[in-house]
């Protein structure tokens, strides 16, 4: 392990990076994958025509958000080596602002639609910073690696959140309980877990950057974004990743958004099911997220990208045909592979 890491860093430090993806994978498997995003339209906005609309308008606007700060928080975080304090700040919210979620009922559309905004901006924000770490801890020729262990320690994150909501949903769901009263339960469930199971990344991964600027928060931040971007205009390739990069995450975005939705709403899943299969897709998305960081090292970032692409359109031609159960359960298996 220790041949794929930067000069002095440790095992212990890398684990506790890669904890911080344990940490968070339940707010986006519980939350915007498996369980409040079908509670969401079947309960909160009542069925309406209207309601899958308003989920995925409700997420633009966080990814908006995101998209537009994340250049001037990168900046800032750089400029003031406060990587590690940013983090600690959108964790906070992030929990917060899930925990929040438990308070949402029957017809609360505008604090759902408020409370979904405010927890996935911090969980994107967080999840900017906490892979700003990785060219610190890792070998330039093992990213990949060690970026798979923190995916596939990610995935393992999502399997324990996942596991101990269906405990409790299935503990409901014996006593006659209704989705009003399980799913605010998983809520706090999620929250939980996201705070405890971060706290090793707190106290032992190291800020190694070193403050390079004084002067006013904003300015100094977009200062540094202005420089980066009149330096960005000689890199054709950095131009065209970005580009390619808007495009790809918007498919597989859209996907894992309404994945749980689709299922419920068109092939009759129940919450039990769907938190089932995404549990299993967890396993399956583990073993992929492994495997594929020594492909990438092995035969490239583009050709293994190019890899994942082909089986994400298969997947989403596959979940296009689905009239059942049985493929749907291999679309969503060969979506987290």
């Amino acid at each position: 392990m220790r041949k794929n890491l930067a000069p002095g860093v440790r095992p212990r430090e890398v684990v506790s990076w890669a904890m911080f993806d344990f940490a968070n994978s339940g707010y986006t498997t519980v939350v915007i994958t498996a369980v409040f995003n079908a509670y969401f339209v079947s309960v909160v906005a009542d069925g309406a025509p209207w309601a899958t609309f308003a989920w995925t308008a409700a997420l633009a606007v966080s990814y908006a958000l995101i998209v537009l700060t994340a250049p001037v928080i990168g900046a800032w975080a750089d400029a003031h080596a406060a990587k590690k304090r940013l983090l600690a700040a959108s964790t906070i919210g992030c929990v917060l602002f899930t925990a929040g979620l438990a308070c949402v009922g029957r017809g609360d559309l505008a604090s759902g639609i408020a409370l979904v905004i405010l927890s996935n901006f911090f969980f994107g924000t967080g999840e900017n910073l906490i892979a700003a770490f990785l060219p610190e801890i890792a070998e330039g020729e093992a990213m990949g690696r060690v970026s798979g262990w923190g995916w596939s320690l990610g995935y393992l994150g999502g399997i324990v959140a996942l596991g101990a909501c269906l405990a409790y949903v299935t503990y409901a769901q014996a006593r006659g309980a209704p989705a009003t009263e399980f799913v605010p339960v998983t809520m706090l469930i999620t929250a939980g877990i996201f705070a405890l199971a971060s706290l090793p990344t707190f106290m032992f991964l190291r800020e190694r950057a070193r403050p390079a600027a004084t002067g006013g928060v904003i300015r100094v931040a977009f200062a540094r974004v202005g420089e980066t971007l009149a330096q960005a205009r000689r890199f054709a390739d950095l131009w065209r990743f970005l580009v390619c990069v808007v495009f790809y995450q918007a498919g597989i975005q859209t996907v894992i958004a309404l994945a749980a939705v689709y299922a419920q709403e068109a092939m009759g899943f129940t919450t039990q099911d769907t938190i089932v299969l995404i549990l299993v897709v967890n396993v399956t998305a583990a073993i992929g997220a492994f495997a594929f960081g020594h492909v990438q090292d092995r035969i490239g970032h583009v050709r293994t990208l190019v890899l994942t692409m082909v089986g994400w359109l298969i997947a989403v031609v596959l979940a296009w045909m689905a009239e059942g159960a049985a493929l749907f359960w291999v679309v969503a298996n060969l979506v987290g592979l």
